[in-house]
């Protein structure tokens, strides 16, 4: 086989699966997703009563109404395009002086809740920065709060949180958690009510 031969059988194997990887496969695995998890597949959003997309259960953001429920510490602004986190040791001084800022925050936010019972997911980072749930005890912590600025009773919301709180995966898979977008939606039409 001549040299030309060898080119003109790797471009058109190029070609070919260019067409089938670039273009075919990604079709058709998006035309399944599509079929099967049509709300994963487009970004498990989550709406309003009104129909106005509100963010993505996937995607944490950064509620800072002190009458809402509040979620994990972002080091990247809950921006997803900067998913990720910046790995600082426990001894790293920004990472420290952060942590003692959050602190002191949740401290004057929240002064009817000892030092102690402040959960550590409420003050560290997730692994990618956009993490959107809590434990249940981290949203439990923050019903004091709450409840003195909604005039919501705290069982009520007490009731609100386990009503939110999902289980492990499969009963044995992860931990039992809160989605603070949900958990605060529900929250929001309990208030308007």
């Amino acid at each position: 086989m001549s040299k030309g031969a060898y080119f003109l059988m790797v471009v058109r194997l190029s070609v070919v699966f260019i067409v089938l990887c670039g273009i075919i496969y990604p079709l058709a695995t998006t035309a399944i997703a599509q079929v099967v998890m049509p709300s994963q597949a487009n970004g498990s959003l989550l709406t309003n009563k009104a129909g106005v997309v509100v963010g993505s259960e996937l995607i944490g953001q950064n509620f800072t109404d002190p009458a809402l429920f509040h979620g994990r510490v972002s080091s990247i602004d809950y921006k997803a395009e900067a998913s990720g986190s910046n790995n600082y040791g426990p001894s790293n001084p920004d990472m420290l002086q952060r942590t003692k800022d959050f602190i002191t925050q949740w401290q004057l936010d929240n002064p009817e809740v000892p030092l102690n019972k402040l959960p550590v997911d409420l003050i560290t980072n997730s692994g990618s920065g956009l993490d959107p749930d809590i434990t249940p005890a981290s949203a439990i912590v923050q019903i004091p709060r709450i409840s003195n600025l909604t005039g919501i009773p705290t069982s009520q919301l007490e009731e609100l949180v386990a009503k939110t709180t999902k289980g492990r995966d499969l009963g044995l898979f992860g931990e039992e958690r809160v989605n603070v977008l949900k958990l605060n939606m529900a929250l929001s039409e309990m208030s308007a009510k």
